[in-house]
């Protein structure tokens, strides 16, 4: 898997990703470039009971100069300044400020998680989700990221209708813009590549906040597929009990959730992830832990606002 993967599910997904994609840095690191530097991108066949996403490419637009693409601005056009009643627990405006540390390494990272607005995009209500990283030093000295991922998705279910990836890593930029496609009769995107994906599927800043609607003292398990960007998974989130956690945002009781990622029907079983949840009502991620092959890993909440 590779660095597109890396932080942009670190925190996107922030119950899956924060260890996984660390532990995936590990495995593979030079696929991203080769794939989205491509004049076309394309999908191979997927022995999965997961149809591989097929995408078709269109070169994406430059961006403007306040960081958003051209097309977001025609596009996105913020219609309520307070969600709907059915937003739950999902607030424009809202930030959360994250630390990954990994073993005895502390702030490895720093990873921000904001929802931007509430929006009408492409004639539908849809939150603009994005989430941002940073490494830091020492790890900044000799892997130097500075990354931005951007996800519209549906204001009632989540699912993605775009999913975009603004790297910059070691001076090198790329970006990915990628619309989604269900019945493969939508028209060609105009400035971005269209990507043919399930019905129901989310991108990572999607599923994250999917998992904050569902109401947990009632519903004990949710799976869905998963676009990371590149390929489609399964993820399942399970209800694991209740507990306490102390991060550097405070003391707070929670609702942990295991959560379990599936490569072509098969489980990913060399790694485990808990998502911890706060039992407020705005279910609040406030620590994600990994147990990985070769380290620990635990992306706990420092600030929000």
């Amino acid at each position: 898997m590779s660095r597109r993967i890396i932080f942009g599910m670190l925190f996107g997904a922030l119950l899956f990703a924060g260890g996984w994609a660390i532990y995936k840095v590990e495995q593979g690191r030079s696929s991203l470039r080769s794939a989205l530097a491509a004049d076309e991108l394309s999908a191979k066949p997927s022995t999965s009971p997961l149809p591989g996403p097929r995408v078709v490419a269109v070169p994406p637009r430059p961006s403007s100069p306040s960081g958003k693409s051209n097309k977001d601005a025609a596009n996105a056009r913020v219609v309520d300044p307070e969600p709907a009643p059915d937003a739950g627990p999902l607030r424009p405006g809202e930030v959360l400020d994250f630390s990954a540390n990994v073993s005895s390494l502390s702030n490895v990272a720093t990873l921000r998680l904001q929802i931007a607005s509430r929006s009408d995009f492409l004639g539908k209500p849809a939150w603009h989700i994005q989430a941002f990283a940073h490494t830091q030093n020492p790890l900044r000295m000799v892997f130097e990221l500075d990354d931005r991922f951007d996800s519209y998705s549906d204001a009632a279910a989540l699912t993605s209708m775009q999913y975009e990836m603004h790297l910059s890593e070691r001076g090198q930029k790329v970006d990915s813009v990628q619309r989604m496609a269900i019945s493969g009769k939508e028209p060609a995107a105009s400035g971005a590549s269209q990507t043919h994906v399930l019905p129901g599927t989310r991108d990572p800043l999607g599923f994250m906040q999917f998992v904050r609607t569902v109401d947990w003292s009632k519903t004990p398990e949710v799976h869905g597929p998963v676009y990371d960007g590149h390929k489609l998974y399964e993820v399942r989130a399970k209800r694991a009990g209740e507990d306490s956690v102390k991060v550097s945002a405070g003391t707070f009781p929670v609702t942990k959730i295991d959560v379990h990622v599936f490569d072509n029907g098969v489980e990913m079983k060399d790694a485990k992830f808990t998502l911890f949840l706060d039992k407020s009502d705005a279910r609040t991620p406030v620590l994600l832990e990994a147990v990985l092959p070769f380290a620990t890993a635990r992306v706990e909440l420092t600030k929000s606002r």
